[in-house]
């Protein structure tokens, strides 16, 4: 009896301690929140104006797992990121009862099947497409699917392991970003398109301008099969790369040739690059030094600003023209950008897309350059509509982010993403484990190809890249729908100029 009483006095004596302790605190926070001057609800509710910003924070956890429905959410709903995930798996990615995609949304695709579409034995399987037929080195491209561009430094190095191990399973390639070659991009013995950034990043000389050096040093890696130079991209259009502070240590301020810790920001732009002919005149000086096959990336505002880039290509022969372009989406993701620029500036791909890509043809330049997309593309029905539209390939950076393990925590800016994708962390890292990932990187890649397929076998063509503009229906706000092609024809040679 007298061990329970000393028990109860320890548990007294305890209990008054945290009491007081608890009191102390709500004192303490009282008097911060009451002085104060930078937040007028905890200055005039001290204390419990403070769970206004916890309510705040927990909303968007609260929103993703209990309240937003299947296809709410945004910018990628819980639908689409679970078709990843099962697609990861590579085992049936079938579902059952019907479909939860409401085809009354204007803008949705809907698909032409054939009234006698191929037998099972005449599969509409995908074709190697050449790019850069110019280039000293140019490259067969397996897959209509590939990697877009993710740094070595705004990704972590267990996820570019992944990524190229996954790239090189699944045969497509993987672009680099803006950050330069990493030692993990090669892991895999992928095909790397390297991009060139404004900053120059991994090919710059000591006062930040292209070296011809560094570009065949470079060019030397097998593993390295073309060039791009990044203009400008979705989520920031006219605005450089931003890479904070927090994710430039040692290594990736050695690869990129900056000082660790503080924030990498590329200019906006390129600075030798004042107009279409300083363009066509950096495209044509890489391609002699390295040999291999370049184009660029950008994202564009009114299709008419690039007619004169077209003329000018046209006037000057076939011979300087890129060897690919890479249309972005304004919808496109960062790691980290401005809010207006994300959310107000440039045009979305799908408008985007086939304004350039008749331009494009138009000007007779259709088997000379290739066109890629790039942009929210992360399921079947976005890449086939992309294919649709007049894109010889697709590439996407989300779709891979998500067969990563990305749970759109929205935290790729601060250093502390929670499945080990955008952080530098070494504790956060480990959850990535690069042996489990790159399969499922390489099992996503195929089961977008596969299904891809299965959409052009089922609308009656013998490869995927046969499918046009006809072969696709956009639902119309009064609910019903019209082929593409009649409301953005596809340019022919009997159109007026």
């Amino acid at each position: 009896m007298e061990y329970v009483t000393q028990i109860l006095e320890v548990l007294a004596l305890a209990f008054v301690f945290l009491l007081g302790t608890a009191v102390l605190g709500i004192v303490l926070f009282y008097i911060i929140d009451r002085t104060q001057p930078g937040d007028a609800i905890r200055r005039n509710y001290p204390v419990i104006g403070r769970f206004r910003g916890l309510f705040t924070k927990l909303g968007e956890f609260f929103r993703q797992y209990f309240f937003a429905m299947d296809r709410e959410e945004m910018p990628f709903n819980r639908a689409q990121r679970d078709w990843v995930a099962h697609a990861t798996r590579g085992k049936d990615n079938t579902v059952a009862f019907g479909s939860t995609r409401n085809l009354g949304v204007p803008g949705t695709p809907i698909f032409v099947p054939a009234v006698f579409p191929p037998l099972d034995g005449q599969f509409a399987a995908t074709v190697p497409m050449e790019i850069g037929p110019g280039a000293a080195l140019p490259y067969k491209a397996k897959s209509i699917f590939n990697i877009s561009g993710m740094s070595y430094g705004a990704i972590s190095r267990p996820a570019v392991e992944a990524l190229s191990r996954g790239a090189a399973q699944a045969g497509i390639w993987l672009n680099t970003g803006e950050g330069g070659l990493s030692p993990y991009h090669l892991t895999g013995g992928c095909d790397i398109v390297y991009q060139i950034g404004t900053a120059k990043y991994g090919v710059r000389d000591a006062g930040g301008h292209l070296s011809d050096e560094k570009l065949r040093a470079v060019s030397d890696n097998p593993c390295v099969r073309m060039f791009e130079i990044k203009l400008a991209q979705g989520a920031k259009p006219g605005k450089g790369g931003i890479l904070p502070g927090a994710k430039v240590d040692a290594e990736v301020a050695r690869i990129r040739g900056i000082a660790v810790g503080e924030d990498s920001i590329s200019p906006n732009r390129h600075a030798e690059v004042d107009d279409f002919g300083d363009l066509l005149d950096m495209i044509g000086h890489i391609r002699r030094v390295t040999g291999r096959p370049v184009g660029f990336k950008t994202v564009i505002g009114s299709s008419q600003a690039w007619e004169p880039f077209f003329e000018l290509v046209a006037a000057r022969g076939e011979d300087c023209a890129p060897d690919f372009i890479t249309i972005d989406g304004g919808e496109g993701g960062t790691g980290a950008a401005p809010m207006p620029l994300m959310d107000l500036v440039g045009m979305p791909l799908r408008d985007a897309l086939p304004r350039m890509v008749d331009l494009r043809d138009r000007y007779g330049l259709k088997d000379r350059i290739r066109m890629i997309a790039s942009g929210k593309l992360v399921n079947p029905g976005d890449v086939a509509w992309a294919l649709c539209a007049g894109a010889d390939f697709v590439t996407s950076a989300r779709g891979f982010m998500f067969s990563l393990g990305c749970i759109q925590a929205l935290k790729c800016n601060r250093n502390t993403c929670p499945t080990g994708i955008t952080t530098h962390d070494p504790y956060l890292q480990r959850g990535l484990v690069v042996e489990d990932k790159y399969v499922k990187v390489a099992s996503y890649a195929r089961s977008i190809v596969k299904e891809v397929e299965t959409i052009a076998h089922s609308v009656g063509v013998a490869e995927p890249r046969l499918m046009r503009r006809r072969h696709v229906r956009l639902v119309q706000a009064n609910g019903t729908s019209i082929r593409f092609n009649e409301i953005r024809p596809s340019y022919s040679p009997d159109a007026p100029l």
